[in-house]
């Protein structure tokens, strides 16, 4: 009966197992591999060790452009992005028809970001400004910046709204009857009890707009010039317009350390400010 057993369960993890190899481990070792040779879409791979490295920090004029773009947008973005779903979150907490402004807030989230772009660049162009927002370097940057706020505030609007409404009564009523008002409550007391929604928001933030390719390829096409072109659009562009596979891998994985270590330090940082309920 044991063995029977075993053997149902492995029938039934193996379509898991099977797709998580294929598509999931199997072309992550294989950027591996690729990041060490001059792979080309077409023709012979030759390996060349660390070179595709040495060329991304040493001679592509592109690539420490691009990287700082994408560290500009995550630096922009991320505050912007909690600060107004957090903002609109306590608002709708004390509003009647929370579920109603829930939905409407939440509406560009789910919408397909390449609509939302695509609208949004023709309402950049009926703007009608001299020279136009996009087409501007100076404020190219931004004006993605505020379309990816727009498009994404939502879901995090979503997870304060839900953790604002769990929070404690009886503490709220002790820090009120202890004199907490404004500032001083939300500080104090509201900030720390939703400290671990705050600490999700924040990572996942950061690790999508670490990511960011849709808006500034829709938008500007990473223009004018390469003012808006991001980490993600550099990697797209060697591996799908110059085809050097291998040059992309290298970027890629480049891009996936400097993620990582970003997460590793959110995730160290948060004992000091993260306050779980035991």
């Amino acid at each position: 009966m044991r063995s029977r057993e075993e053997w149902s369960a492995l029938g039934f993890a193996t379509p898991s197992v099977l797709g998580l190899g294929l598509f999931t481990l199997f072309p992550v070792g294989m950027a591996v591999v690729m990041s060490f040779f001059d792979w080309p879409m077409l023709g012979e791979s030759e390996f060349i060790g660390l070179e595709n490295f040495r060329y991304l920090f040493g001679e592509d004029p592109d690539f420490l452009s691009s990287l700082r773009n994408t560290f500009v947008f995550t630096g922009l973005y991320v505050p912007l992005n909690i600060l107004v779903a957090l903002g609109l979150a306590f608002w709708i907490s004390r509003s009647r028809w929370q579920n109603l402004w829930r939905v409407l807030f939440f509406i560009p989230a789910i919408t397909p970001m390449v609509a939302n772009a695509v609208i949004w660049k023709l309402l950049f162009q009926l703007v009608g400004t001299e020279p136009n927002l996009l087409a501007d370097g100076s404020t190219a940057l931004l004006s993605v910046v505020a379309m990816s706020v727009w498009q994404g505030f939502g879901y995090n609007m979503i997870v304060f709204s839900a953790a604002i409404n769990e929070m404690s009564p009886s503490v709220l009523e002790a820090a009120s009857l202890d004199g907490a008002t404004g500032w001083r409550k939300l500080i104090g007391v509201q900030l720390p009890l939703i400290s671990p929604a705050l600490f999700f928001a924040t990572t996942m933030t950061v690790i999508s707009s670490m990511q960011v390719f849709t808006q500034p390829y829709i938008l500007t096409a990473g223009g004018p010039g390469n003012a808006t072109e991001t980490l993600v659009m550099t990697v797209y562009q060697a591996g799908f317009q110059s085809r050097e596979l291998g040059l992309a891998a290298a970027g890629a994985w480049v891009l996936f350390a400097i993620i990582l270590g970003v997460t590793a330090v959110q995730f160290l940082g948060q004992k000091r400010w993260v306050h779980y309920e035991s």
